[in-house]
């Protein structure tokens, strides 16, 4: 979905198209009548509705390296999960992932948002929470001994994932989803294009929240 007010270039050109809308319309009413004015009304409003429900398009992406930070002997992990942060599976791969290295690790969890709200610009909401799920997530990294930072990334995961590495230079991401059928990663490629598109090591993570929450009981 197209959002036409992120910059305040494009906010001023919102407005004065809306200006122009109603404008249209009232002329119209004016010139032919109500019934006129009502059929250009609701033509310009379906055209509208189509142009801002289109996916937005993007340029094709270009394959994305990462360069190593650190020493030579550290090892870098960049973690992308949004629900599923804070689940035991991702714990216990980290732990096993950090055994017998000097590992540096960066847990990056994309804000979930609804289409209103980021055509909106209204992302607040959606960034506090995915703060809240990321602070639970790197104290349970930390109480097992694995050396954790973390932010808030892009609502698009492939896009937090490119940040993440021309930032911190990993040297493999671990993307973490719910099962196959619950995810809206997996059923958008997300995991795959992943693959095609960074130069580093890809591991796919699957948490189970509701066997975890089993486990507990």
């Amino acid at each position: 979905m197209r959002n036409p007010l992120r910059s305040e270039a494009e906010a001023y050109r919102f407005l004065l198209l809306t200006v122009a809308y109603f404008g249209v319309i009232a002329l119209a009413a004016w010139l032919g009548g109500r019934w006129v004015g009502l059929g250009i009304f609701v033509a310009l409003s379906a055209a509208a509705a189509v142009l801002a429900l289109r996916p937005e398009e993007r340029p094709d992406p270009v394959p994305t390296t990462s360069i190593h930070r650190g020493g030579e002997d550290d090892h870098r992990i960049l973690v992308v999960a949004n629900e599923t942060v804070g689940g035991e599976t991702l714990r216990r791969e980290l732990e096993r992932r950090s055994q017998g290295k000097s590992t540096q690790v960066l847990v990056v969890c994309p804000f979930l948002n609804s289409p209103l709200r980021h055509w909106a610009s209204d992302e607040d909401g959606a960034r506090a929470a995915a703060q809240v799920r990321l602070e639970a997530s790197l104290a349970r990294l930390r109480e097992a001994g694995i050396e954790a930072q973390g932010e808030v990334g892009d609502g698009d995961p492939l896009q937090a994932i490119e940040d993440g590495l021309r930032t911190f230079g990993a040297d493999e991401v671990v993307i973490s989803t719910h099962p196959e059928g619950r995810s809206h990663w997996l059923a958008r490629g997300i995991v795959s294009t992943a693959r095609t598109r960074f130069a580093v090591p890809i591991t796919h993570v699957v948490v189970d929240l509701e066997a975890e929450r089993e486990d507990v009981r």
